[in-house]
């Protein structure tokens, strides 16, 4: 008995001795797990903050000189119909064009004759006519060897100019994103990266301000509306002040919901009550038939206005004409600026 005793005593110790090295080797081992699992853990989020920095990159989110946004495609396109010889003598049909080439410092010999402002350093050059059909003989008189116009014009300006032994390129004038793709064109064209870049940057720095400022935020639901002469129309994204909506991040129902393909389309107020945007941005102009007071008696005229949340919580809003209703690559910084003050604020 005294045996039995005896061996289960030694059986008992050695199983507590046993149990006693397991754990005093599990310690050590437990503690380089323990390290490896917060170095691992602090590699995976040194890897996730990388991931994220390039992906906001890599999606626009953040913008450098290195990453401006701009199209490649449409960039070489654009940048392809130049000729191989820098031309010396320049007429430009395009007020936005013309802007690009003083923030160059590129003096052309004719500018358009338009009501929108050009640079005043450019006041005493001689003015070509209108954009969309100057005048020859004046072309012909100043002798250039390079003709500028916007994009959209294209087909109008090549039938003005037909008979004209005349290099021309065109370029897009119409959005935000046209305004930066077409600086840039010009800048590496003409051999003005240094000027380019200044300009270009302080776009950028403007970009990624406003895309700071709307981290977090819930964006609201934008009905954006011109008024014409005749009446008042809504505008898509593929306006100015719809790209720089756009640029911004908010919804512009024109496209999210009303579906419009084109810039301008009539009103269809049954579907804009529907859809009840949060905010209403009226684009008005007296020198275009349309001013706020005509808006106003749009409203008094139509009272389904008045049921929408944009006019119960008084966010109709009149925007200047002359900082939105134009492109303008001097003033986009400004245009940018005061559109977000009604989303951010």
């Amino acid at each position: 008995m005294k045996k039995i005793l005896v061996l289960l005593v030694i059986a008992a110790l050695t199983a507590m001795t046993a149990c006693s090295s397991t754990n005093t080797a599990d310690n050590p081992k437990n503690e380089a797990v323990t390290n490896t699992t917060a170095n691992e853990s602090k590699e995976a989020n040194a890897a996730k903050t990388t991931e994220v920095a390039n992906t906001a990159e890599a999606t626009g989110k953040v913008y450098s000189l290195e990453n401006d946004g701009v199209d490649e495609a449409l960039f070489n396109e654009a940048l392809s119909q130049f000729p191989a010889k820098v031309p010396e003598r320049i007429v430009t049909t395009s007020v936005p064009l013309t802007e690009m080439l003083y923030l160059l410092g590129i003096t052309p010999v004719g500018v358009p004759t338009s009501t929108n402002p050009i640079p005043a350093d450019f006041e005493t050059i001689d003015r070509i006519g209108s954009p969309m059909a100057p005048d020859l003989e004046v072309v012909t008189k100043l002798e250039p060897d390079l003709l500028l116009g916007a994009e959209s014009l294209r087909s109008t300006l090549d039938k003005s100019l037909e008979g004209i032994d005349l290099q021309k390129a065109y370029l897009r004038t119409e959005s935000f994103e046209d305004l930066k793709l077409s600086l840039k064109v010009l800048g590496t064209y003409f051999n003005k990266k240094d000027e380019m870049n200044t300009a270009l940057t302080k776009i950028l720095n403007k970009e990624n301000e406003l895309s700071q400022l709307a981290e977090g935020k819930e964006l609201p639901s934008v009905l954006l509306v011109i008024g014409t002469a005749d009446s008042f129309m809504v505008m898509s994204e593929k306006s100015y002040l719809g790209s720089l909506v756009k640029k911004l991040g908010a919804d512009n129902i024109a496209t999210s919901v009303l579906q419009v393909t084109d810039t301008y389309s009539p009103i269809n107020m049954e579907n804009i009550v529907a859809a009840d945007p949060d905010i209403i941005l009226v684009l008005a102009s007296g020198d275009h038939g349309a001013t706020e007071d005509k808006f106003k008696k749009e409203i008094e005229k139509n009272e389904t206005w008045t049921k929408l949340s944009a006019y119960a919580n008084n966010k109709i809003n009149i925007l200047d004409y002359s900082v939105f209703g134009v492109t303008s690559i001097i003033n986009a910084e400004t245009a940018l600026t005061e559109i977000a003050k009604y989303f951010y604020e």
